[in-house]
């Protein structure tokens, strides 16, 4: 049984702009992000943007003459993304579908150049729902199609808890759901921020078990653990000199846990 992750939804559409402004706090998770989007997407082509939101990769792509479907299941977040578009001039290159990661029937297109799964995974709680995800990416792909996958965390996001939520440690029951199963008890209620973070030793198996070649498993946010402020504040040659440092030790295997988020590159 498919977990319900209406409490996901309602999270998402209480708050648009909430979700707008998180890449504005985490500036090298977007830079980084893009360093290998610009490595590994094709020059040109059709892209399937699951996760969405309002729109921060979905407007850059348009950009650059990609044509793409942005998937959400917030309707308010892909509303944002569809105003946005507009607003560019660009929303006659993006189709727009509200659904469930889990269910992409509202996409009957096959021969996806690429497919992005930039949030969906952080949400499911049950591994099986994620398998049914990574499987729904790899039927759209076309042969040798890239798939870029989004995670959190499992132990990269203790720095975030102690920064915000230092009484979490408090807790010990929450505490080592945390650790041992990357999510909250089963007991907690639900609401919020309601979410799964994974190992480092989970993902290449995951979407191998589904038939993807792995190309790369990155840090996004390689050492600074939550200290976004001291990234955002570099400007000019000195912001891009620390990125390309930060590129370069981003698939360092000694620390690829510690990011708050995980980047996952594969191959159909």
């Amino acid at each position: 049984m498919r977990d319900d992750v209406s409490d996901i939804a309602h999270f998402y559409n209480t708050d648009p702009a909430r979700e707008h402004l998180r890449l504005d706090r985490h500036q090298l998770e977007y830079d980084m992000t893009w360093r290998y989007l610009d490595r590994y997407l094709p020059a040109q082509g059709s892209i399937l943007e699951v996760g969405a939101a309002t729109g921060r990769y979905t407007l850059a792509l348009a950009k650059r003459g990609y044509t793409l479907t942005a998937v959400d299941l917030s309707a308010a977040l892909l509303e944002e993304c569809r105003n946005r578009l507009a607003e560019a001039g660009l929303e006659g290159q993006v189709r727009f579908v509200v659904a469930d990661a889990r269910d992409l029937g509202g996409v009957p297109q096959r021969g996806f150049d690429a497919v992005l799964l930039m949030g969906p995974l952080y949400h499911l709680i049950v591994e099986a729902d994620r398998k049914m995800v990574v499987q729904q990416a790899f039927e759209r792909l076309r042969e040798g199609g890239i798939l870029f996958s989004s995670f959190l965390s499992r132990f990269g996001m203790m720095g975030d808890l102690l920064k915000n939520k230092p009484d979490w440690i408090e807790d010990q029951a929450a505490v080592r759901s945390q650790l041992e199963h990357g999510k909250r008890p089963d007991d907690s209620p639900r609401g919020g921020f309601r979410g799964y973070a994974a190992q480092v030793s989970e993902l290449a198996p995951l979407h191998e078990a589904i038939g993807f070649e792995t190309l790369t498993v990155a840090a996004v946010e390689p050492v600074i653990a939550a200290d976004d402020e001291s990234y955002n504040k570099l400007q000019g040659k000195q912001r891009q000199q620390w990125l390309d440092l930060f590129y370069e030790m981003s698939t360092e295997r000694s620390i690829l846990g510690a990011s708050r988020h995980l980047l996952y590159v594969g191959k159909k």
